[in-house]
């Protein structure tokens, strides 16, 4: 059975390669099933708590996906730009991050604060730059 792939929701592709190039468009935590990673009911009332660090992993999880699909890998990441709803959650986010890519050898990065993302459980979005020698 295949895999079944998150869909762009709109008109723009997940991956756009120009030459060695590779930009991956803003990504999210969004799942196939339009469910949200990191959102987590946390009493019977249904407040939700929308956690940082999770919501960072599946990112970078579905980037690593896209990459994949153009037969690439975070390995081959130049350059980060992350989107936070709120940066009292940098900490958590950094520290999510960091496990995906070294301080040492691992891409540039910056990280702004944004007013509000597509949809209201999302507290992160990245954009990335990969090369990649066709």
């Amino acid at each position: 059975m295949q895999e079944k792939k998150v869909t762009p929701r709109g008109a723009y592709p997940h991956t756009k390669r120009a030459g060695d190039f590779i930009f991956v468009s803003g990504t999210s935590s969004r799942r196939p099933d339009n469910t949200i990673a990191g959102v987590d009911i946390i009493d019977e009332m249904g407040t939700k708590h929308l956690n940082i660090a999770t919501q960072t992993r599946e990112v970078l999880k579905n980037i690593e996906k896209n990459l994949q699909n153009v037969g690439a890998s975070l390995a081959d990441v130049v350059d980060v730009t992350s989107f936070l709803v709120n940066m009292n959650d940098f900490a958590g986010y950094n520290k999510a991050y960091g496990e995906f890519f070294d301080k040492e050898t691992g891409p540039t990065r910056t990280t702004v604060a944004v007013h509000q993302l597509p949809h209201p459980d999302l507290v992160v979005e990245i954009k990335v730059m990969a090369y990649k020698k066709q």
